[in-house]
């Protein structure tokens, strides 16, 4: 069955003089209320999210170097891609210093250097990819007034969980390994990279 249309109620012409005019019905006509801001609406996206590509050089067990961060200059070992579209390294942290952590893969150069990952704990390294493993605990401790003058004194050292250093024990025993096997390349890792007066970096072979 077709549906109905509703009638549109019709508007009534009346005579001005010698002009005629039409005047809409009052369901018709302008509303005289009109709110006094504007009505926030939420912008279309046209755009897509679209899956990060990593690089070809960017592949498992290599060499990098960090360009930006707390770490910047140091020499780390790819492990893998994760989904945010981020990378996951490590040091390791007996070597360098380095923990695992995830970095953008904007602020790294990647080498002709490759590190065999054979014994390394998978499901360790999965469980590190995932994504609430490195969010911050929110502090549940309020500030009283003993603990507002304490806030000038030495601020206390943070705490590592000892979940995350059993994690980084794991993963580092593996390639701890495999580093050794290979003559200067844990040398290698230790030293930094930096740029001196007069290098050129875009003739470089990394």
């Amino acid at each position: 069955m077709s549906a109905k249309r509703e009638e549109q109620p019709a508007s009534k012409t009346k005579k001005f003089g010698k002009g005629e005019r039409e005047i809409p019905h009052h369901t018709q006509k302008a509303k005289k209320f009109y709110p006094a801001e504007d009505e926030s609406k939420p912008k279309k996206v046209r755009k897509s999210i679209k899956p990060a590509r990593p690089r070809a050089s960017l592949t498992p067990g290599t060499v990098l170097i960090l360009l930006a961060g707390r770490f910047r200059g140091k020499r780390v070992i790819l492990l893998k891609h994760l989904p945010q579209g981020v990378l996951l390294v490590t040091g390791p942290y007996k070597v360098n210093g380095v923990p695992l952590r995830r970095v953008n893969a904007r602020y790294v150069i990647a080498t002709s250097v490759k590190v065999d990952l054979k014994g390394i704990d998978e499901k360790t390294v999965e469980k590190v990819g995932e994504e609430g493993y490195f969010t911050r605990e929110k502090k549940n401790q309020k500030v009283g007034e003993e603990g507002f003058f304490k806030q000038g004194e030495k601020p206390e050292k943070k705490k590592v969980a000892s979940a995350r250093a059993s994690d980084q024990k794991a993963v580092d025993k593996a390639l701890l390994g495999n580093l050794k096997q290979e003559a200067m390349l844990l040398e290698y890792l230790r030293s930094s990279f930096s740029l001196r007066k007069g290098d050129r970096p875009h003739e470089m072979k990394f």
